[in-house]
């Protein structure tokens, strides 16, 4: 057997299969089937952590014991790869009988995956159909919902209907409505970085540990720091709708959602 006479014909060859090989392992499919066999690997692990750690009050399930149903939690709720169970876990609720545990933060990554996987089969379970009526859903107040949201409720402190409410009314149904406006999603945090040289830098957060914090800052640019040699500031959007949800009665919250469904 002989080889081609070009050498870089022989080099083409020999590569192509590794090429090809690699072609296929960078396909959209095959990186979302590994995407999604690593979620469902972390769910698992998460789970079994939680019933050794946490099930004993929390229930197997998650849906509660001598502990409260996680499942409904607004914390878990508005937790996102950890931030919120994680400063749970580790200093715990000692004024309600739960102690402070020692984990990873792979440990806590996992219990959170596996908790926001039992709020996704919940919510797939009682999915309320979109053709849902919209006058069972309107039952409040506009007027008194209006006043609410410019009042008691400080809604007009970050919103407006002249503004980023403008004609949300007419832009998701009442049912995909009600759960954006109790159970907003996305990152709202930001935070305020000041370096050992006095300089501040502001942006969006787009990694917090307790090692490192990185932020986008208003060029655009990736900020990463040390926590241990900044001072960090952090104000994150939704802290005010979970307070909200805390405080906020079934006619007040019913009052508003009319108001901001009649912004169309």
């Amino acid at each position: 057997m002989s080889w081609p006479n070009s050498g870089s014909t022989r080099k083409r060859i020999l590569r192509e299969p590794l090429c090809i090989a690699v072609m296929l392992a960078l396909s959209p499919w095959n990186v979302e089937a590994q995407q999604l066999a690593s979620r469902t690997s972390q769910t698992e692990r998460g789970h079994k952590q939680f019933q050794q750690a946490c099930g004993f009050c929390h229930g197997a399930d998650a849906t509660g014991a001598r502990g409260p149903d996680l499942v409904r939690s607004p914390l878990v709720a508005h937790d996102v790869n950890g931030d919120l169970i994680g400063d749970v876990i580790r200093h715990g609720r000692p004024d309600q009988g739960m102690p402070a545990m020692e984990m990873t933060n792979e440990q806590i990554a996992d219990i959170a995956s596996y908790l926001h996987a039992r709020i996704a089969e919940s919510t797939a379970s009682s999915r309320i159909p979109r053709s849902y009526p919209r006058e069972k859903l309107l039952t409040g107040n506009i007027e008194a919902g209006k006043a609410y949201f410019n009042g008691a409720g400080g809604c007009a402190n970050c919103h407006s209907p002249t503004g980023d409410l403008a004609g949300i009314g007419a832009k998701y149904s009442p049912v995909d409505l009600q759960a954006r406006m109790l159970y907003p999603e996305g990152n709202h945090k930001s935070a305020i970085v000041t370096l050992a040289s006095g300089e501040q830098v502001k942006g969006k957060v787009v990694h917090a540990d307790d090692f490192v914090m990185a932020v986008h800052d208003a060029a655009g640019w990736y900020r990463s720091f040390r926590r241990d040699q900044v001072k960090v500031e952090v104000h994150d959007a939704l802290e005010d709708h979970r307070k909200l949800l805390d405080k906020i009665t079934p006619t007040q919250m019913h009052d508003l959602f009319a108001y901001v469904e009649s912004l169309k």
